[in-house]
């Protein structure tokens, strides 16, 4: 199967005009090394976290499909999958790492193009199927009991700013990467350097902090004080891997740091509040657990960053990391149809085995026929209207315009599930 290229961290194209703006820009030991190969490693990463959510909501959290509560089905790993949901964070985690190689050197239409065509194609393939399964199937877990123009809004991704419902229940981190993606795209209009990097990561976290403390609002919906820590850490351990030594000494690390400590305080409250629901004998994740796995978290990071995961070079695990997005956004709807129909005739371990293989298998369906060509037709054609109006603008005087080069395919390492 032949993969796109991978884009690279490559050094901005502007001349350099100082030596500390030839700091800021050039690539160090990280990029080096990384140069022309796709970082396999968050592949790995990102089906793990995948498939930690998966285990989450089949085997700790979804009573309702089992008429039971999972952890005592599954008692002997319950203290493992209730720490599942942490799963979304280290997709954050990576996003974070991500969405700032992404934009890097690139236009916010660019950025824009990119991410839209990532998102969008698996992602109407997975509304439709949800408001297909549930007008016209008795099927009944999970339903999210949304009107024709809810489901039609849930199209859009931005049902959580008009206060409807999302079709799906993982959608809602879906929300929160879109408006970490808008203010990525607004920093990038002042032109991304290490310098800069430092300076809005700081910000964000010392205004994330304000949110949470406040509890303002507005401050919370645009600086997201539970997820910032982990998009903060992530841009900060991409910094690392890009500029090496040189990423500003210490100041990398530091917003790390910082970044773990909320991430801890985040964590420990998201963990909290199912514990308090059903107790700690129905949700066996005491704090101690939940730091475990946080930690866990950010020292894998950590190795990516460092480099020291680059022995994970296999290239089928590309397509392993490919199939994370669909199986986030379906693998709840199959448990819907699949638990309920069978937990009367087939023992739990077998049964919560044979759905994830459901999942997985119809994943790779989706990837294969639907995400796979919808996004190589939906960067086309976003990539063709932005040529237009880059053609159409008028020129300063003066002044010369960028050359219009080719939509670069989506970044390698696709920062959503």
């Amino acid at each position: 199967m032949r993969q796109s290229a991978p884009v690279s961290a490559a050094p901005d194209r502007a001349p350099d005009r100082a030596p500390d703006r030839a700091r800021d820009r050039a690539p160090a030991r990280g990029a080096a090394a990384a140069k022309g190969r796709r970082l396999v490693e968050l592949d790995v990463l990102r089906f793990v976290a995948a498939f930690a959510v998966m285990s989450f909501h089949f085997m700790a959290a979804s009573k309702s499909l089992w008429d039971e509560y999972p952890t005592k089905l599954f008692e002997p790993v319950a203290r493992l999958t209730t720490l599942g949901i942490l799963g979304v964070e280290l997709f954050f985690l990576i996003s974070g790492f991500v969405i700032l190689m992404s934009v890097w050197g690139h236009t916010v239409g660019e950025f824009a193009v990119s991410r839209v065509s990532r998102l969008y194609p698996a992602y109407w393939f997975a509304v439709l199927m949800i408001f297909v399964m549930y007008r016209f199937s008795g099927v009944a877990g999970f339903d999210p009991k949304l009107s024709d123009g809810e489901y039609l809004l849930n199209l859009t991704m931005f049902q959580g700013a008009f206060g409807v419902g999302h079709a799906g229940g993982v959608f809602w981190s879906l929300w929160v990467e879109l408006r970490f993606y808008v203010l990525v795209a607004l920093f990038s209009l002042v032109g991304i350097t290490l310098r800069r990097c430092l300076v809005f990561l700081a910000a964000w976290s010392g205004l994330a902090l304000l949110a949470e403390l406040t509890q303002n609002e507005t401050l919370v919906f645009v600086f997201m004080p539970r997820q910032a820590p982990y998009f903060i850490a992530g841009m900060a351990f991409f910094l690392i891997h890009r500029f090496g030594a040189r990423s500003g000494a210490f100041m990398p690390w530091l917003l790390v740091a910082a970044g773990y400590g909320m991430s801890l305080y985040a964590a420990m409250e998201r963990v909290g509040e199912r514990v308090r629901l059903v107790g700690i004998k129905h949700y066996p994740a005491p704090p101690e657990a939940v730091v475990i796995a946080i930690t866990v978290v950010y020292l894998l990071m950590a190795a990516v960053a460092l480099g020291w995961l680059r022995w994970v070079r296999w290239r089928r695990l590309v397509t392993l990391g490919a199939l994370t997005y669909p199986l986030y956004l379906v693998h709840q709807t199959v448990s819907a149809v699949v638990i309920p129909a069978y937990r009367d005739v087939v023992d739990p371990w077998p049964l919560v085995v044979i759905t994830m293989a459901v999942s997985i298998g119809l994943a790779y369906l989706i990837y294969r026929m639907v995400d796979k060509p919808g996004q190589r037709w939906l960067r086309a054609r976003l990539g063709a209207l932005l040529d237009r109006f880059r053609r159409s603008r008028p020129r300063g005087g003066g002044g010369s315009s960028r050359t219009t080069r080719a939509i670069p395919a989506q970044s390698p390492e696709a920062s959503v599930p």
